[in-house]
């Protein structure tokens, strides 16, 4: 399996040679030159297995360069009971993203697949967790290191610490807005005080974190000098190990393969929705992927419109679903890609219009960019969106109705799905975190604090270590380079 970027401008590279890195020399994202396809004798093989096996037989599709023995070794290490243990009463870890059904009538069957058990209580676990051994077997077979250098709104940014701590040969660096994460998500990050563990807060928002990220992933020069990799969606790896329960969600929410469901997904960046986009091309039986934004709805303004408008960073709300509050989705030109029948030349010019411009038009009007807005229904896209008095509302409701506490972003899944429902096409929402990570408006929904896990009652009370830096690019290199001594 042979990788190309959007941007039609590098050369093509296996999934290891593309593993540690992030954007292609050329600025764009990697994508298979083709997608794999499977088959219903393979989903209907696929319908036993445990969720390590599972993920063993999707992976081993895209990594076709790592031995089959090491990547289901990898597999197994990963995706235990043990690592995914935080499940809710009446789940079974072993399942490691079980189902849960809210409500089933006329209207639909509304389902939640829980993906936030993994040891930072956020979806993200689900594939950080795997880039983190997949890191340390790639580094110690060339005997190298990895200066990881990432960017988050929230949840990334613990995910990616706790997968990386006490690595062999790695370090991170990770960026967030400084005040715009709730007090759990920055005490998950801030009070870890291990030696390769770098946070750095940064005085602005989510989209100015992710810009210095892409500054330094197209520095060539600096990215090679300094090792740098990257951990944020636009790693492909990070991608493809989402793409595993999408599967798994379909097989557990179906009993035969002529059955088709819907999911719905809570998104900011584009990474997580673009992982079902993927699957969807592999052949599973999606009907709808439902991409549900907070205020800031730049994605649901394109699947309304077909216009890609990019907020300014004074235009970025700050929200009670903080981890949704960007306004530049990276993983988005995945999918743009494909809408332009994989048309690089077409896409770069597109998005060089974005950096110009500030955003492009494909609904085929007079003076747009394009007509291809009108094709997008046929890859299932639909959208919606939420605000603070919805999440408030769907938090309060699903509580007093199924006597389950769900957090903000997953709130916004909920208040979405139920505009989209079909009789008999199962909508799956995929959960985002647990709801002790924002229980400053679990406390204002439901009048009490979230439950915790056991080991994180008081975390925000540890110690904190970060640096407070501004937007400066070259100041961030500089920074980089003393800590890194290269």
């Amino acid at each position: 399996m042979q990788y190309v970027s959007t941007r039609g401008q590098a050369p093509a590279q296996s999934f290891s040679q593309i593993l540690l890195g992030g954007l292609a020399p050329d600025g764009g994202l990697y994508l298979p030159i083709e997608y794999p396809r499977v088959s219903g004798e393979e989903l209907d093989a696929w319908r036993k297995l445990s969720y390590a096996d599972l993920a063993f037989e999707v992976l081993k599709k895209f990594a076709t360069d790592i031995p089959a023995a090491d990547l289901k070794a990898i597999a197994h290490k990963t995706y235990t009971a043990d690592v995914y243990r935080n499940a809710r009463a009446g789940e079974d870890p072993a399942q490691i993203t079980p189902l849960r059904v809210l409500e089933e009538g006329s209207g639909g069957k509304l389902v939640l697949q829980a993906l936030s058990n993994g040891p930072t209580l956020a979806f993200k676990d689900m594939a950080m967790q795997l880039l983190g051994n997949l890191f340390e077997y790639a580094l110690a077979k060339q005997d190298a290191e990895l200066n990881i250098f990432g960017a988050t709104s929230g949840d990334t940014g613990s995910a990616a610490e706790y997968a990386m701590r006490g690595k062999k040969g790695i370090r991170v660096f990770m960026l967030s807005p400084y005040r715009k994460m709730s007090a759990f998500q920055t005490a998950q990050m801030f009070s870890l005080q291990d030696p390769n563990i770098v946070n750095i807060a940064v005085e602005g928002v989510f989209d100015d974190c992710q810009d210095m990220v892409k500054a330094v992933s197209n520095d060539l020069a600096y990215k090679a000098r300094h090792k740098i990799g990257t951990v944020n969606s636009i790693n492909w790896a990070r991608v493809v190990a989402q793409v595993v329960y999408y599967f798994r969600g379909y097989l557990a929410a179906t009993a035969h393969n002529a059955q088709k469901v819907s999911f719905t997904v809570p998104s900011g960046n584009f990474g997580n929705i673009c992982a079902g986009h993927i699957a969807r091309m592999m052949g599973l039986p999606i009907d709808q992927l439902v991409v549900a934004t907070n205020e800031n709805d730049v994605l649901d303004e394109f699947f309304r419109t077909g216009v890609y408008r990019v907020r300014k960073s004074a235009e970025t709300y700050h929200t009670t679903s903080p981890s949704m509050d960007i306004s530049k989705a990276s993983n988005f030109e995945r999918f743009v890609f494909d809408l332009l029948g994989r048309d690089a030349t077409r896409l770069a010019a597109l998005f060089r219009k974005v950096d110009s411009h500030g955003g492009f038009d494909l609904s085929g009007k007079a003076g747009s960019d394009g007509d291809e807005f009108s094709q997008a229904a046929r890859y299932g896209f639909v959208s919606g969106k939420s605000v603070h008095a919805d999440r408030i509302a769907t938090i309060r409701d699903v509580h007093a109705r199924y006597g389950i506490t769900i957090d903000t972003h997953t709130a916004d899944g909920v208040k979405v799905a139920r505009e989209h429902m079909k009789p008999g096409v199962p909508m799956l929402v995929l959960e985002t975190a647990l709801p002790a990570k924002f229980n400053e408006t679990i406390r204002e929904a439901l009048g009490r604090d979230a439950e915790r896990p056991a080991g994180f009652e008081h975390i925000e009370a540890l110690p904190q270590r970060y640096e407070l830096m501004g937007t400066d690019i070259d100041k961030m290199k500089a920074f980089i380079a003393r800590h890194t001594g290269l």
